[in-house]
């Protein structure tokens, strides 16, 4: 069994970031920098191939990782992450052990989680506990099913995040299954967001529209609800909870990421 870790980062100059990754085996690295060029290295394990690419944001990083990778499983990998030494092992091993997963969530070291300590099948709402980080999949079943992800959410399209809750959304929409491994594969800094800058307005309202865009309608005003009320003590410090249900309930309305993909 083949894995590839799919990094994606902006504006990386040498392979630094492969050695403070920990790296030992496969990868396929899209490095948004303004131009378009590819080299590759042999690591311990593998080999790492590099595409320097002028495209911009995320999401569209990590379809264009999918397109060149050839591994049976992949696993998304940002530029803040340190691997443990054993993490193809975990990997694969999963996989072996759960023939029926074509999408495996693993645990990040130092990370707490609100998911149960087991192995088990995830589907909605619990999806929605998950982090890009801990995402994997077998690269068939996404070829398989037409699932990509979402190149109107995430880090440089001015939507805000959630591109992997609507990534899990269309997986179990196409009928992939979703399972949750407990093992620690890597700890994650995550030092500074590309998008997240406080809890203001802006945060507010593409919270209302990515959960419109992601659930729809109904669902996406009962979780708005949900979210300005029990998120109450994290935000009130930079915005009042008015203010924060007013924006965010005008991100629902006005559906804005929704409207994109119609007019696509």
């Amino acid at each position: 069994m083949k894995l590839d870790i799919l990094l994606s980062c902006v504006n990386q100059q040498d392979d630094r970031l492969i050695r403070s990754s920990r790296i030992t085996g496969n990868a396929v690295v899209i490095n948004q920098c303004g131009n378009n060029d590819l080299r590759s290295w042999k690591t311990e394990g593998g080999t790492v191939r590099w595409f320097d690419s002028a495209t911009r944001g995320l999401t569209v990083s990590r379809n264009l990782a999918l397109e060149k990778s050839d591994a049976d499983v992949c696993l998304l990998c940002d530029d803040d992450e340190m691997f443990v030494p054993d993490y193809e092992d975990l990997i694969c091993k999963a996989y072996e052990a759960l023939p029926q997963a074509d999408v495996i969530i693993f645990k990040m070291v130092g990370r707490a989680s609100s998911l149960e300590n087991r192995i088990m099948e995830l589907k909605f709402p619990k999806t929605m506990h998950v982090s890009s980080w801990q995402i994997s999949f077998r690269r068939e079943s996404l070829l398989r099913t037409g699932v990509r992800f979402d190149e109107l959410m995430g880090a440089g399209t001015g939507n805000g995040a959630e591109e992997e809750l609507k990534f899990l959304v269309d997986c179990q929409k196409a009928g992939l299954k979703i399972w949750y491994v407990p093992e620690e594969i890597a700890s994650v800094a995550q030092t500074e967001s590309t998008w997240f800058k406080g809890f203001d307005e802006s945060f507010f309202y593409n919270r209302g529209a990515t959960t419109r865009y992601i659930l729809g309608w109904p669902l996406a005003v009962a979780y708005g609800i949900y979210y300005v009320i029990k998120k109450r003590p994290m935000y009130t410090g930079d915005i009042s909870p008015k203010k924060a249900f007013d924006a965010l309930f005008r991100g629902i309305r006005e559906n804005r990421i929704g409207k994109q993909a119609g007019m696509k």
